[in-house]
């Protein structure tokens, strides 16, 4: 049984705890041992384990619940997503954002509201209009597919499209000044189509729409 050596002890208990947990030794949602017996295994007082899993309850590892004990609430600490998306594959990043644009923008088929698509129609005019600069194209693409989301009207799908669009760009960019557009009305119109899906309230064509075009934007990118 793994005990705690050094100092600083609520830190090392933390980490002896963390290292247990992605051993499998406890379960999502399962109770850890109680108090005097968790100090004991770890050999430290219970006012050092006390502080351990506040740590750990403040990383949304541990939950202490007056009366009923510990339990645990994830199996490891989640990293930083800016950390995630720094070393992300761009392949894995343009297939995280066919998963939320492709819901998102069956969602806005069925809840759009005529402000989310005068927006929608006011980028993708701004799209056409951007020129052959790669940052104006980017920059302006983004805009467009921000006004979808948007027009979804989910927080959550809204917040994980923004922490997607440092990395993206920055892969974008640079494709575009090797590698411009072959097609620029095809991939323009392919834009056009997933806004008439949306307006026609069509959420499956909507959702078809989106995947299609990412896709393709996968494999030029791949």
């Amino acid at each position: 049984m793994s005990q705690v050596q050094r100092h600083p002890l609520a830190a090392q208990a933390a980490e002896v705890l963390l290292d247990r947990l992605r051993a499998g030794e406890w379960e999502l949602g399962h109770r850890l041992p109680g108090e005097t017996t968790l100090a004991a295994q770890l050999g430290v007082g219970r006012s050092t384990l006390r502080e351990a899993i506040r740590e750990l309850a403040g990383k949304g590892v541990l939950e202490s619940r007056q009366g009923a004990g510990v339990f645990v609430t994830a199996l490891d600490v989640a990293e930083d997503w800016d950390a995630v998306l720094r070393r992300a594959d761009i392949t894995a990043v343009i297939e995280a954002r066919i998963a939320i644009e492709a819901e998102a923008a069956a969602l806005a088929a069925d809840r759009r509201t005529p402000a989310d698509l005068r927006n929608i129609l006011r980028a993708l005019t701004a799209r056409a209009e951007a020129g052959d600069s790669a940052e104006a194209l980017v920059d302006a693409d983004t805009a467009f597919h921000r006004t979808v989301i948007v027009a979804a009207h989910n927080d959550i799908l809204l917040e994980m499209f923004n922490a997607f669009v440092p990395r993206l760009r920055r892969a974008m960019v640079e494709m575009l000044r090797i590698k411009p557009i072959a097609n620029p009305a095809a991939d323009q119109h392919a834009h056009e189509d997933l806004y008439v899906a949306i307006r026609a309230r069509k959420p499956e064509a909507a959702g078809t729409a989106s995947r299609v075009h990412l896709t393709a934007l996968k494999v030029a990118l791949g």
